[in-house]
């Protein structure tokens, strides 16, 4: 009778544990990337990312609390349980899907590189070598320069964030960046400080490095925490909010796979 107590009383606590009724998430971000996500000088977080995550938030009826973080430790701080989620351009690529799980996809991300105007590069490592190409720190665009260009004589400068990458780009101690094609653009390129610089090239891919979009970062073990995002997302595309947030921020569909999407 006493080993039957014990098995229902560790049942009752093992479907407690399962059953964690969510009231507040924390959600880092790199809040470094206009127009995604950035601080005003209210110290509020603001951005696409962050008002789609306050939607989100809304449909499934908790309190978002945000928690920064720079983006080379974002990954093991959520491992950490410093936060319980990431939402800050978050791309997705196998190396991280071996650290933690994603949500449904939220928006493309594709990379792409800047110089001055007029600059003949090209984001070939041909071109690039001999000359210093800045990356934002923990991102898939240094991994991707890293793998590809720093071996045949590029260098590849890391910075903690990018607003450092785009002063020093400025300052013209780097021929050119590469980052967020959206981020870039929007960020960066008409922007005032953007005045004089232009895309060298066209976008870089490669699945490996830069991934296939981004999505909201989320712990293995959390997959009840998974499933709410996830529905959200889809009542946030159902109910036109998703589309009505792209608008405010964007003149391209960030979204591209909306037209053929099932819910």
């Amino acid at each position: 009778m006493k080993k039957f107590a014990l098995c229902v009383a560790l049942a009752v606590m093992a479907t407690g544990a399962m059953a964690k009724e969510w009231k507040t998430v924390r959600i880092g971000v790199d809040a470094s990337y206009p127009p995604f996500e950035s601080k005003a000088p209210s110290g509020e977080i603001v951005g696409f990312d962050a008002d789609l995550t306050r939607a989100l938030c809304a449909k499934m009826n908790v309190k978002c609390v945000w928690i920064e973080s720079d983006l080379d430790g974002i990954i093991p701080a959520l491992k950490g349980k410093k936060f319980d989620a990431i939402i800050s351009s978050l791309t997705v690529t196998d190396k991280r899907r071996e650290q933690i799980d994603f949500s449904d996809k939220l928006f493309d991300a594709p990379a792409r590189m800047i110089a001055k105007a007029g600059s003949p590069l090209l984001p070939t490592a041909e071109s690039l070598k001999g000359k210093r190409v800045g990356v934002e720190q923990g991102s898939t665009q240094e991994q991707y320069a890293k793998v590809w260009w720093e071996p045949k004589g590029v260098t590849i400068v890391s910075y903690q964030n990018q607003d450092q990458v785009y002063a020093d780009l400025a300052s013209g101690r780097l021929d050119a960046a590469l980052q967020d094609q959206l981020q870039a653009d929007a960020g960066f390129l008409r922007t005032p400080r953007g005045k004089g610089f232009a895309w060298a090239g066209p976008a870089v891919q490669d699945p490996k490095t830069i991934g296939e979009g981004t999505a909201i970062g989320l712990r293995k073990s959390d997959t009840d925490l998974k499933a709410m995002f996830n529905r959200a997302l889809a009542e946030v595309h159902q109910d036109g909010t998703f589309r009505k947030l792209e608008k405010q921020y964007f003149d391209v569909d960030i979204y591209p796979e909306r037209q053929t999407r099932t819910q």
